[in-house]
């Protein structure tokens, strides 16, 4: 006897499996760094300013940025290709051990005139106590050949994710989202910045909350909140918008209407990274063939279990494929 397919599923009956995911190909594009984590314990109080002392015990390397999307994507069973800029250096190399071990293809295009994106966190009694910042904007040649690559690697996938975290990799993304979408390709985009008209184009938009704020101006209630995400989709010809809203769940704006999530979350210890699980999430079910509804209702799943951990972190297949608990 031959078992169906564990999912998650929705009100319609459909949802994700790992079977189903492992047919979607992924390629996410964007501002890729490495995470490193310090834990220790906090017995006092420094006696040269009034700041905690931090005897580190252990510490964490983990993708950050485009590259957590993409290990996100591979997490759930997609074939995932990753194409980024990183410095010739130790943590770019770090990112490319960690990459390889989640299954992700990583095409790393080394410029050795910056320093590869590190983000130090430090963790004491189980709280985030400082972070320290490593970073440089890569050259223009190493993006032009980067751009290349990109046009190389469009009949190679299904869907094509932008990872936006200002940190200059996508400096060409307006040429990026205008050759997928002339070879067919679904492009769903991250924000990042004040300025939206560079996404022109694009399939999906999906800033959290704060972002589409900072953009689009304050809103009293849902009627002003959808008139202000169909106004932006209309200008910026994109074919969806997707508002996530922390512990209001999250919206998805189209040509349909609104249509909305409540928040899946158990208990939130951490929301780093858990736009990157939402857009990968998203990704891996359009990329095997899921309507955008349903994508939604499975990535705002994702998102529910992945606050509850610690860091930037993935979602796996058992997980979200278990049935939901009471009260997610």
């Amino acid at each position: 006897m031959t078992k169906a397919p564990r999912s998650a599923a929705g009100p319609d009956g459909h949802g994700y499996s790992c079977e189903r995911a492992s047919t979607g190909r992924v390629l996410v594009v964007g501002d890729v760094m490495l995470d490193r984590y310090w834990f220790g314990a906090v017995d006092r109080i420094s006696p040269e300013a009034p700041v905690p002392v931090v005897r580190i015990e252990r510490s964490e390397e983990r993708p950050g940025g485009a590259a957590n999307v993409a290990r996100n994507a591979a997490a759930l069973g997609a074939r995932t290709r990753l194409l980024c800029v990183v410095g010739d250096d130790e943590a770019g190399v770090a990112l490319e051990r960690l990459l390889c071990a989640e299954r992700v293809v990583a095409d790393m295009h080394c410029d050795p005139t910056i320093s590869t994106t590190v983000k130090l966190r430090v963790i004491g009694r189980q709280q985030q106590l400082m972070r320290i910042d490593f970073e440089t904007l890569p050259s223009h040649e190493v993006l032009a050949s980067k751009l290349a690559a990109f046009e190389a690697a469009l009949p190679e996938c299904d869907v094509v994710i932008l990872s936006d975290y200002a940190k200059g990799g996508l400096a060409h993304i307006e040429r990026m989202i205008s050759a997928a979408r002339e070879a067919g390709k679904p492009v769903l985009v991250d924000p990042k910045g004040e300025d939206y008209r560079r996404y022109r184009g694009a399939t999906l938009l999906t800033p959290n909350r704060s972002e589409f704020r900072q953009v689009a101006g304050q809103w009293t209630d849902e009627a002003m909140l959808a008139e202000k995400a169909q106004r932006m989709r209309t200008e910026l010809g994109l074919d969806a918008l997707l508002v996530t809203r922390s512990e209001e769940g999250m919206t998805l704006f189209d040509a349909d209407g609104m249509h909305h999530q409540p928040t899946h979350a158990r208990e939130v210890y951490d929301v780093s990274g858990a736009g990157d699980t939402v857009i990968a999430t998203i990704g891996v079910m359009l990329a095997c063939g899921a309507p955008l509804p349903e994508a939604m209702r499975v990535a705002n799943r994702a998102a529910g279990i992945v606050v509850g951990k610690l860091g930037t972190a993935v979602v796996r297949p058992e997980e979200l494929a278990a049935p939901p608990q009471e009260g997610s």
